[in-house]
């Protein structure tokens, strides 16, 4: 008997010329009884009567529920099988779906075995009709759903333990976010103060940042920032420069001489493979005692330009040219610029969080900028701190999801006269 090659892991009989021993082993495998295919399948099948007597039931479902034959044939109907709720959903929903489709496929039931035990399945029915169309019985496949139920089981309850490790970690993130900003400003007398923390996302502590604090000889400073990135990382960042600040302005109030200690700081700390920067604008306020109101002093390491709204309703931005981002370089370059806050004036500053949110959130070239921002001011121009916190609060309720970052935004004003404020 010739042999053909199977590719180096031995040889194989020619079809053509196959031994009558293998051929007589295959033709039994295809022979297997038909009646044994029934009763032994992988899944369970019974056949019933249109009112529901079980008629035919193989032993594999006779197992799973343990049954025997004579407890279920001809004395027991397939809804007596099913659970008090199962029972009722065949009633109202499987029965008549089925007596007006002719089959219903994949319904999940639970079935009660011998010992009280619920056994999960899914059901596949099908009305099986004579040559005339009448149905004669109800042909019904029964597929255990054990492992998929454990499966769901399992699923539901990692989703659960998901969604409740998520609300710890928005309860740590607003914990960790609170303690980086000030409780509540403090009073400055001859000013109104204002401040918001707009929070993009509660799964992702932002490293937005604002304080207001009082300083030697009547002065009080003040500062806004923001650091680069999200999460822990950038919280300790946060929590690095804001209390950097506070202590650089005690040492030296000098606006510019604040944020090159600052700048020290995390060049100090963050030289190595992970560099980290802000963007910080510190301001001085001194009470004006001859011509009154606040003189300003403001340095900027490359921050947005606070808003200027003056009483008489012109607006405009305070650039600072050349501020350099804070940490970045050895050597930043920082520049000031001082103005007089009087009676009406407020002063606005604000991270770019606003500036960079999208008025539709589906789009990537909708930033609604620093000139909108500007027109904005103009228009509510002039304003309190309050007044222009309010109204920030507003446009970016508007813009919804579309604010992807934290914002914070921080005002000053120097109230009008009572009187003025009657007319």
């Amino acid at each position: 008997m010739s042999k053909t090659s199977d590719g180096g892991c031995g040889e194989r009989p020619d079809p053509d010329e196959q031994p009558g021993d293998d051929h007589a082993a295959f033709s039994a495998l295809l022979e297997d009884s038909v009646e044994d295919l029934y009763e032994n399948a992988p899944c369970g099948y019974l056949s019933t009567l249109l009112d529901g007597t079980i008629a035919k039931i193989n032993t594999t479902l006779l197992d799973w529920l343990g049954y025997a034959h004579d407890d279920l044939v001809g004395r027991r109907t397939f809804a007596d099988l099913l659970t008090v709720g199962g029972r009722l959903y065949h009633e109202t929903h499987f029965g008549p779906l089925l007596r007006m489709q002719g089959e219903v496929s994949g319904i999940a039931l639970e079935l009660k075995a011998a010992d009280g035990s619920r056994l999960p399945v899914l059901v596949t029915s099908v009305v099986k009709t004579g040559s005339d169309g009448q149905p004669l019985l109800i042909r019904t496949t029964v597929f255990d759903a054990r492992d998929r139920r454990a499966y769901e089981t399992e699923l539901l309850r990692a989703r659960q333990e998901a969604e409740r490790e998520r609300e710890e970690l928005k309860r740590l993130n607003t914990a960790l976010q609170q303690t980086l900003l000030p409780p509540t400003l403090v009073s400055v007398p001859g000013l109104e103060v204002a401040a918001h923390y707009h929070i993009a996302s509660a799964d992702m502590v932002g490293g937005d940042f604002y304080d207001l604090f009082p300083l030697a000889a009547g002065t009080w400073g003040l500062f806004l920032g923001d650091v680069c990135g999200k999460g822990a990382a950038a919280a300790a960042v946060t929590s690095l420069a804001r209390y950097t600040l506070r202590a650089a302005a005690v040492y030296d109030p000098d606006p510019a001489a604040v944020l090159s200690n600052l700048n020290t700081v995390l060049n100090h700390e963050y030289n190595g493979h992970d560099p980290r920067f802000c963007t910080v604008i510190f301001g001085l306020l001194t009470p004006d005692t001859d011509q009154g109101g606040f003189r300003v002093t403001l340095a900027s390491g490359g921050h947005p330009p606070a808003l200027l709204m003056r009483a008489d309703g012109s607006t405009d931005d305070l650039p600072t040219p050349g501020g350099q981002l804070i940490g970045a370089l050895p050597d930043a370059h920082i520049a000031t610029t001082t103005i007089r806050l009087t009676a009406g004036d407020t002063l606005l500053l604000y991270t770019d969080g606003l500036t960079e949110a999208h008025t539709v959130s589906s789009s990537d070239d909708d930033r609604y900028g620093d000139e909108a921002l500007l027109d904005f001011a103009r228009a509510m121009a002039p304003t309190t701190a309050s007044g222009a916190i309010a109204a920030i609060r507003d446009l970016l309720d508007t813009f919804g999801t579309g604010v992807d970052d934290d914002t914070a935004v921080l005002a000053i004003s120097v109230p009008r006269p009572t009187s003025e404020e009657r007319q």
